[in-house]
Formats: C-alpha cells, structure tokens, sequence
C-alpha cells in the first residue's frame, strides 16, 4: 500500500471515529495543528483562543452532542456554550434534528442534480422565500437566485443592480463588512483588508453610517458629476462593524434616496436575517423594504452553506432576458435547499421570532445591567433581539474578557472590525437557564479583569 493511500484511509477511518481516547486524542491534536502549519496558514493559528503557542494544545471542534441547542463538545469532550453561534450561522441552534432529517432523507434520494433537470426544491423554497421576504405598497421581494454563501449573495446582488441601472458606481458605508471577494470586498470598508486588491475592486464610494444628512450630500455629488449609483447598500445592523443598529430614519431615507436617484436599495441581511433580531430580516423593524436583499449564514440552518439574492421582478426584468448572465453549479443545490426549507419550518413551528425578541430583551437587559456594575470596562451595550454587542473601553479589554469566558468553556468573540467590541449571537433555540449561566459567568469574568486591574 502506497503512502497515500495509507493517509486516504487514516483521514477518513477520522470522519467515522465517535469517541477518542487519550492517545487519539493527542495524536489528531498535533496532526491537526501540523498539518494547518504546513498545508493552510499558520498564520491563523495565532488569532484562535483555542489553540497555546506554548504547549502547541490545542481544542477541537468535533461533536455537536446536544441538538438543537447552542452546546457543543470539543475533542476531549470538554462541554461549551457557543454564544459566538458560528458568526450568526446556528440560529436553530447546531445539528437540529427536523434539519438533519431533512437533509439525510433528501441525500437518500439525490445529492446534487443534473443542472439540466428542473430541481423542485429551487422552486419550493423561492416561493416560501417570496413569503417571508420584505414588502411594501411598491415593491415585492420574490425573485430568487440561490448561491453557496453570503458574499456570493452580496456578489448576486450587486451584478443584478449593475444590470438593471447600467450604471457602475456602488455607495456603500464606513465599517460594513459584506465579503472578502472582489466585488463584495470592493463594498466593505476596513482597509486592511481592501489595500492589497485597491485597483482591481469596483468603484465604491463610503459614507458614515446612520448619517442622513451626508447620504445625501452623496447622492447629490453623484448627480451632479454624472456619476450616479447602480446602489447603495446597507446593513440594517452593522456586524463586523461593531454590531451598530440602523436607525428607522436612517433606512426610510435612505429608501427614499434611492427612489429619487433611480438607485438601487440593497440590504444586507447575511448575518442580522432569518430570526435573529426578532422579526424575520433586521429591516422588518424600521417597515423597510429593499430592492435587492443578500440572505446566507443562518439560511442553511447551521448544516449546510447555502446563501441567496431575493429582489424585485423590476430588477430581474434584463437578468430574466439573458438568465446565463449569472449562474452557479452549486447554488441552490437539494441538500442546501432541503436544509433552508427545514430551517423555516423549525422557526414558525418552534416561534423562535419570538423567542429572539423576549429572551433577547432579556439577555440585552441584564448586559446593560453589567455595563452599570462595571463602568470602567463597559463602554456600550448594544443590539435588538439576539445579535448584541458589549463594547469595551479598549481593545485589549476585549480580547482579555474573550479569552477568560473561553477559559470558561464560553465561546464568545470580537467582530472583524476589532476586539473591542464582544458580540454575542447566540442560537435562537437557547433556553432561560443559559441566558441566566451566561450572564453569572460574564459577571465573574468581569469581576475578575476589575481586580486584576485594580492591583496593577
């Protein structure tokens, strides 16, 4: 037996592995960390909490012992509440059991299609899309293009509005965060990130977000050089950007802009959509209603990546023309699509919109309590339904509050922005008594940085 073939059949006797001993798990620990250094980016290694630089121990992700609920095992099976929710992707909480059924009952049938066949499950789930997406007196969100994840539905979003304006120029805000490829890049605003492909990436002018008054100004240069948008887009709550919530005013104005401009209105919904906030999108709450809307992270119910472009039949009119302008191999696959048509079933049966506003209330509350105990730590406490952010009074207090619930077995995290702000997103599903377990545990944590500090 060959080489490789000896390690085909290793890593995949890993994928079948249960429970580890102690020697298995040493052995897959360091293999693990090995073959990161060597084969994706060692690099990364010194940014996760879960990995010591001065023993090379490292914590792995590797059972979800607990369906339905936000807890997890590691390899060890050290047992963890995940507030963090994967960046927003577990808001059924991770491995539901009605989305499981779902997929394995649709991978005992058919795994991919044809792509020559007409998929059912595109056309089911673009139609429960249709009915839970956002609408108003004008305009109707019903129009579907599926695809792999966020940005790719960032990427949908923005090629459609180039299309139907025939313009070029997007309008995008400071400190949004919607993808790292070129055309989703091109929208986000850290320039860490966008320095090294500034050349390549799509004309984009950034704004103060939540400011009306220099949307505006905006829009008016714009039309006074010629050089209007193809869109603006906008997340009705900043992320990445430190979890900032939109103000109603901003997004009714901003919508009208765009009416008066002939620009398109996207709004970005990958991370705050499907539950989170309380209502099914994020703009829900300020009676808002996009021309283009991205979906991903959640859509997949924590099992499979899957993501969407949902918008008007106005916008769609010159995609409907040319359908091979956009297209995907993977998109809107059966497996994504069973996991997404089983992800809403689970929210309408489960009430898990309410779910989010009560214990999200709730959970905000008691973290506004914490700000009041611990002022010299807790600069803001901020967010609607289950995506909140505790902002720190700096960076480092972020990361040093991070690492210490890590310590606990609480996964929580900065955003991409910094470390200064702690989001917590937790899964829809989690119950009272974890909100309670929480909240005591930030409370010792916090406790904990204030002496440390005060014998400094």
């Amino acid at each position: 037996m060959s080489e490789l073939e000896k390690e085909a059949q290793y890593a995949l006797s890993i994928v079948y592995k249960k429970k580890l001993d102690k020697k298995e798990q040493d052995q897959i620990m360091f293999e693990t960390i090995k073959y990161w250094k060597e084969n994706i980016n060692e690099g990364f290694l010194a940014y996760r909490k879960s990995v010591s630089s001065e023993s090379s121990y490292a914590n792995l992700d590797w059972e979800d012992a607990y369906p339905g609920t936000p807890w997890f095992n590691d390899h060890r099976g050290q047992k963890y509440l995940d507030l963090l929710g994967g960046y927003g992707i577990y808001n059924v909480g991770r491995r539901h059991p009605r989305v499981m059924e779902a997929v394995q009952s649709q991978l005992s049938k058919q795994a991919l299609h044809s792509q020559e066949l007409l998929d059912p499950l595109r056309s089911y789930c673009a139609h429960l899309l249709s009915l839970i997406a956002p609408r108003d007196e004008k305009r109707v969100l019903r129009k579907c293009f599926f695809t792999n994840s966020g940005t790719e539905s960032v990427e949908a979003c923005l090629k459609l509005a180039i299309l139907s304006t025939g313009r070029k120029k997007i309008l995008a805000t400071i400190n949004a965060f919607h993808g790292k490829t070129l055309g989703s890049l091109a929208c986000t605003s850290k320039e860490k990130f966008r320095a090294p492909f500034i050349g390549v990436l799509c004309e984009t002018c950034h704004v103060p977000y939540n400011n009306l008054f220099l949307l505006q100004q905006a829009f008016e240069s714009a039309e006074g050089t010629g050089e209007r948008f193809a869109c603006f887009i906008v997340e009705p709550i900043q992320g990445e950007g430190g979890i900032h919530v939109a103000t109603a005013e901003y997004l009714k104005g901003a919508r009208k802009l765009c009416d008066q401009y002939g620009t398109m209105l996207i709004f970005d919904e990958v991370q705050s959509g499907m539950g989170r906030t309380g209502k099914w999108w994020a703009c829900e709450h300020s009676d808002v209603c996009p021309d283009l809307m991205a979906i991903g992270k959640a859509f997949g119910g924590g099992i499979m990546p899957v993501g969407a472009c949902i918008g008007t039949d106005k916008v769609w009119e010159k995609y409907v023309s040319d359908p091979f302008l956009i297209t995907t191999t993977f998109g809107g696959n059966p497996l994504a699509l069973s996991a997404s048509i089983a992800t809403i079933n689970v929210i309408l049966d489960e009430k898990l919109l309410e779910s989010a506003e009560v214990r999200g209330s709730f959970f905000l509350s008691e973290l506004k309590r914490l700000k009041e105990k611990y002022p010299l730590y807790l600069k803001e406490v901020r967010g609607k339904g289950m995506m909140i952010g505790i902002e720190f009074m700096t960076n480092q207090m972020g990361i040093e509050f991070s690492k210490r619930m890590f310590a606990k077995n609480i996964l929580v995290a900065g955003t991409l922005a910094n470390a200064q702000t702690i989001r917590i997103e937790p899964a829809l599903t989690i119950t009272m008594i974890d909100i309670h377990y929480a909240i005591s545990i930030c409370d010792t944590v916090l406790k904990d940085i204030s002496l440390l500090r005060s014998k400094l």
